[in-house]
């Protein structure tokens, strides 16, 4: 099929009038990230993505649709230039644009995040011209471009773990124009090559924060990443490196999450009925709090599922029918939540294993609610030799997992 003639004009009126709706909303007030949100040609790192269909399969399961210009050209270039996340891998496989198929479910592991987060990343990180910048994911390479584009390219270098998706993204960056520093890199240990940097901007996330991005952040240089976990809470942080190898900062705001850096993944954990019948012979208790505390489609959920990972660091979440699993393949450790049945919202869980998961997250529940329920801005990451921890005046020290 060929391609309209106007390709480019049309591409160039949609950048235009996404940078005019991200600047009305508020998510585009720098000139210089505007130009270059109006300038980068979002389409040409995106040849083919998928989008969620209405339908679902008879087990649940997402229908993702793919869209190339092949199938359905004004679908595809408006979505390019529509402030959506575009999904483009699922499960580590490349897909062939060529003759794509539909999937049922999968879990994403590469996209283009939404153009809104893009920019908003690159300045919360407060990257400035004449600053160094190391990129932790380079998925399509549409967020290395908006970095070439406002910084030169010679400033910015972009890892990506997975060759296949950094062969794609170098063939678009290079067609428009762009030549940063690329490499097929684990970003759990940063890139010692062209280090030391003035900014590191992950975007993927991490349980913790790796200690080769500290040591390779100059004294004042600032780290910007999503911290998250097996529990999938998810919180951002922007630390700030000082001169002897340590680093501070504060939580930042905002329901925001990425995928997992891949060595940091959650593990398979099987049936939870073989935890429950293996690991959970005692009595049940009434739980002071239900899981809906850190399961509701809430600002305060999505917060607290973060707070309270960090003191079940190994556990993993599911539910099964009306009963919500706690598993953590670390310790061998069980905690089973079934609703009393009397309509009046009380929960009873029973526990197993060495380490008593749920009372460790009523623990944190308990303290949160006596500090008043304090918002993520108020709580401080530090990072030093002894370990990561959580701090805030009121609620006892968090400490993250090793890296």
């Amino acid at each position: 099929m060929v391609l309209p003639v106007d390709l480019e004009t049309d591409a160039a009126r949609l950048r235009a009038i996404l940078a005019e709706d991200l600047a009305v909303r508020g998510a585009l007030d720098d000139p210089g990230w505007r130009a270059a949100v109006e300038t980068v040609p979002r389409h040409r790192f995106v040849p083919g993505f998928y989008l969620p269909g209405e339908e679902r399969d008879g087990q649940g399961l997402t229908r993702w649709q793919p869209v190339t210009a092949r199938l359905d050209h004004g679908r595809w270039l408006a979505a390019a230039y529509s402030d959506i996340t575009l999904v483009t891998q699922f499960d580590g496989e490349e897909p062939d644009w060529e003759n794509p198929a539909e999937r049922y479910g999968g879990a994403p592991t590469s996209s283009s995040t939404l153009p809104s987060l893009v920019v908003r990343m690159w300045a919360d990180a407060d990257v400035r011209e004449g600053h160094t910048v190391l990129e932790i994911g380079t998925g399509t390479g549409y967020s290395t471009a908006l970095a070439c584009e406002r910084l030169g390219s010679a400033g910015v270098t972009s890892i990506e773990v997975d060759p296949h998706r950094l062969e794609r993204a170098a063939g678009a960056l290079h067609g428009c124009g762009y030549a940063p520093t690329l490499a097929v890199a684990d970003g759990l240990y940063g890139y010692w090559p062209e280090a030391p940097f003035d900014r590191i901007v992950a975007a993927c996330s991490f349980r913790a924060v790796p200690p080769a991005l500290v040591a390779q952040t100059r004294p004042g240089g600032k780290i910007l990443l999503t911290l998250s976990g097996w529990l999938h809470g998810y919180a951002r942080v922007l630390l700030t490196v000082t001169g002897d190898g340590t680093a501070e900062g504060r939580l930042l705001g905002g329901t925001v999450s990425f995928m997992p850096a891949r060595t940091h993944a959650a593990p398979a954990f099987g049936n939870p009925a073989h935890w429950v019948a293996a690991g959970l012979p005692g009595r049940a208790r009434v739980a002071r709090h239900g899981p809906e505390r850190i399961t509701a489609a809430t600002e305060d959920a999505f917060h607290l599922r973060f707070l309270v990972q960090s003191a079940v660091p190994d556990a993993q979440l599911v539910t099964v029918g009306d009963v919500v699993h706690l598993v953590d393949v670390v310790s061998g450790s069980a905690a089973a939540l079934t609703p009393d049945g009397d309509g009046d919202g009380a929960w009873q869980v029973r526990e197993g294993g060495s380490v008593r998961l749920w009372e460790r997250v009523e623990r944190v529940l308990d303290a949160y609610d006596a500090a008043g329920r304090p918002g993520p801005e108020t709580f401080t990451l530090c990072v030093h030799d002894g370990g990561q921890h959580l701090r805030h005046p009121h609620v006892p020290c968090l400490p993250l997992p090793s890296p």
